[in-house]
């Protein structure tokens, strides 16, 4: 009898421009799911799932979707850390991958549909030189291209760079250092829906062409979903009914409210009196309806008069007239007045308010121990700089607690980071552990680049040599299908940002883009529109980067007193055993002596040692042992040693930190000494010798303390005889010894 198949794989190949493959399989695994793939590369495998509710919870009217990407150990034959041994939740990097796949999936859902849904990327084998984070987003789209999951899509993501002026797509690992550009793109087959990356100072044109390369990419991408979409049968998606919507209370609300919204959008006043006026406005109308009836009118009147009355009052006036919500022209950037020094215990602070939105960062500085240790699934290591932004609750005046730290809070800090990145010297540079904190004390739309000008400004109080200061600026777009009418807006409110068309963050120097973040909630953005949005966005970014040097216009020449000082020596590798000692002996006995914190990083066959103290006297104090311990010993050079040891025939003296050498009984006096008692050297006297030379088979060292002493008057050196052959060794050792002693008698 023949055996039953269990199952019934499907599989699709994309092959990209280089001739790699990457291959979606599904119907193997993870079948109770509404929609199931593996994506392979290489050894690479994610499994992405997705599973929606059969219908919405009530009162609903947004889109629940929740986005998890995780990395498992096992995939690359690695414990997880920590005492439980197993994953625990999404660190930073997984938390940064699900918020890539969730930006270039939420727009594409239906505006109607409101069922919760569930995609779930896992990393479950890794090929340690492939980047999975690029594979993500594919993985998530093909999970519902094969379900009957509503969706606008199928997406996909990919990795693009510049190496030697040329673009690549999906680079290893090992390529990164070599890339001047690296950015994640996402979109249709028809239209780029995100961006987010990082810049060695590209120009506008050049980060404009890796976004038009990237497309081409992702619209292969799409097609190989689209047909497996079909192929089994999922191209049909499941009906749904989330939303009962009344138009007789629609065109009602529009007709007696709109001129009002109108009116109070164009006053041009500030945020929270702006708000508290069209909150008045429909608290007013639905003022006229009781209780009773409020129950099922209230979300449609609220829902009626945001997305058909102020959103469209507010993108009117911006179209018809070239006048935003806070009475600024398109191309205006908001009033800016910064501050450095702030808080004089800081080791660096900066103020930096634009209209309503205010950053307070500090910059902290501190040893190599104080670096940020990641141990990811595929990368481990140190990060000497990092960057924490802080969106508290009071910041828009909301009256919550804080309750732990948001995706969005990582996320925005990712971003910041990366704008200054590239402008911190590190490594040799800079022997300090850097790390900024942004703390959002107001916000009204565009923190994020706040938190790039503001730790610019900290940075250069901080006395850390930026090596150009960066700035950043937010641009939204207003756009209209029907009209073709467009708007691109410098320096963007919260309210534009949220009922726009576009959030498109840029950051730079007066030389280029160091990172970019977009995200587009339009149909068929043109790249006619992205340029002018970039070419704006430069000149706010020139704007707003002569208000930072007006404040402070290059780094301080020196750290501010409060700063613990380091001081970096490197030493040959083979040093490096000695400055430890055995058991960590040596190392440990110079920081509790000098009060000093050490670290030692072997790069390149040498030692790189950090000495952290926090005053002079004590990083001379173990700067000065450190350099004995390494020193090399010079003939003719006089040293102060220490008596370690008496033997039959002299002493060992240590003349530097763990270098002994002999003094031979001959060379203490001008005297002749018989036995070692004679002389009055004991086990811990100091003494001042000189080295004298340096056996060439041996390379132990020979010492003098006669030689420092004065010549005694008619003193003749006596004439030493060459010494006996090999051979007889001990018959001649012992008479050559016993004629040497009666010689020294008769002297």
């Amino acid at each position: 009898m023949e055996e039953k198949k269990l199952y019934n794989a499907v599989r699709k190949i994309i092959t990209l421009a280089d001739g790699r493959q990457i291959e979606i399989e599904t119907g193997k695994l993870a079948k109770q799911a509404d929609g199931s793939v593996v994506v392979k590369m290489g050894d690479t495998m994610l499994l992405g799932t997705v599973v929606a509710a059969k219908d919405a919870k009530p009162d609903t009217d947004f889109m629940p979707l929740q986005v998890e990407y995780k990395e498992k150990y096992a995939a690359v034959g690695r414990f997880p850390g920590g005492f439980m041994k197993r994953e625990a939740r999404a660190n930073d990097s997984e938390v940064l991958v699900a918020r890539l796949i969730d930006r270039a999936l939420r727009p594409l859902f239906p505006a109607d549909y409101h069922a919760e849904v569930y995609v779930t990327v896992n990393l479950i084998s890794a090929d340690k030189d492939i980047q999975p984070d690029a594979l993500a987003g594919l993985a998530a789209s093909a999970a519902l291209a094969v379900s009957d999951i509503p969706f606008g899509g199928p997406i996909s993501e990919v990795r693009v760079v510049r190496r030697n002026g040329e673009y690549a797509i999906n680079p290893t690992y090992s390529e990164m250092p070599e890339c001047d550009l690296d950015i994640m793109v996402g979109g249709t087959i028809d239209n780029i829906l995100m961006v987010e990356g990082e810049m060695k100072e590209v120009s506008e044109e050049v980060m404009l062409g890796a976004i038009k390369f990237a497309h081409e990419e992702i619209k292969k991408h799409c097609a190989v979903q689209i047909e497996l979409s079909k192929e089994l049968g999922k191209d049909v998606k499941r009906t749904y009914c989330h939303e009962v919507n009344d138009e007789e209370l629609r065109q009602t609300i529009i007709r007696e409210l709109y001129d009002k919204a109108y009116a109070i959008a164009t006053s041009g006043t500030m945020k929270h009196e702006r708000e508290d006026k069209f909150n008045a406005l429909e608290a007013e109308f639905a003022a006229r309806y009781s209780e009773e009836e409020l129950i099922e009118k209230a979300p449609l009147i609220h829902k009626y008069f945001h997305d058909d009355v102020q959103k469209k009052a507010m993108r009117n006036m911006i179209l018809d007239e070239g006048v935003r919500l806070d009475g600024r022209k398109t191309d205006e950037i908001r009033p800016i007045w910064c501050e450095v020094g702030y808080l004089p215990a800081a080791h660096g602070s900066a103020i930096f308010t634009r209209g309503e939105t205010q950053s307070l960062t500090t910059v902290t500085l501190g040893t190599k121990l104080d670096e940020k240790v990641k141990d990811e699934v595929l990368v481990q290591g140190t990060e000497q700089f990092v960057l924490h932004y802080n969106f508290p609750p009071f910041s828009t005046g909301e009256a919550k607690a804080a309750r732990g730290l948001s995706r969005r809070e990582i996320g925005h800090g990712h971003l910041a980071w990366r704008a200054l990145k590239p402008m911190i010297p590190l490594g040799e540079d800079n022997p300090y552990a850097v790390r900024v904190v942004s703390d959002i004390l107001e916000s009204n739309g565009s923190s994020s680049m706040a938190t790039v000008c503001a730790g610019t400004l900290a940075l250069m109080d901080a006395g850390v040599k930026l090596r150009k200061p960066v700035s950043g600026i937010a641009m939204g777009l207003i756009s209209d299908s029907e009209t073709g009418k467009w708007a691109v807006l410098s320096d963007i409110l919260g309210d534009e940002d949220h009922l726009g068309d576009m959030d498109f963050k840029v950051t730079g120097t007066k030389d280029g883009i160091t990172a970019t973040q977009m995200d587009i909630k339009v149909d068929g953005l043109s790249y006619e529109v992205l340029a002018a949005a970039l070419e704006q966005a430069r000149k706010g970014r020139m704007h707003i980067l002569g208000k930072l040097t007006e404040c402070i216009a290059e780094p301080r020449e020196d750290y501010k007193p409060c700063v613990p000082r380091i001081v970096q020596i490197v030493i040959p590798q083979d040093m490096i055993g000695p400055v430890i000692g055995p058991g960590g002996k040596v190392i440990q006995d110079i920081q509790k002596t000098t009060n000093t914190t050490i670290t030692i990083t072997e790069v390149d066959n040498k030692g790189i040692v950090d000495i952290f103290g926090i005053d002079k006297e004590a990083l001379d104090g173990a700067l000065a042992r450190i350099k004995a311990i390494v020193a090399i010993p010079e003939v003719g050079e006089t040293y102060h040693g220490k008596v370690r040891s008496i033997v039959a025939f002299g002493a060992f003296v240590e003349i530097m930190p763990g270098k002994d050498a002999l003094l031979h009984i001959s060379e203490i006096d001008y005297k002749r000494f018989e036995t070692m008692e004679e002389t009055g050297l004991k086990e811990g006297d100091e003494i001042d010798v000189k080295l004298i030379g340096v056996d060439p088979k041996t390379n132990k060292l020979k010492l003098s303390r006669k030689a420092l002493l004065p010549k005694p008057e008619g003193y003749v050196e006596r004439e030493r005889r060459p010494r006996p052959e090999r051979g007889e060794r001990g018959e001649r050792r012992d008479r050559g010894e016993r004629r040497e002693r009666h010689e020294h008698k008769e002297e």
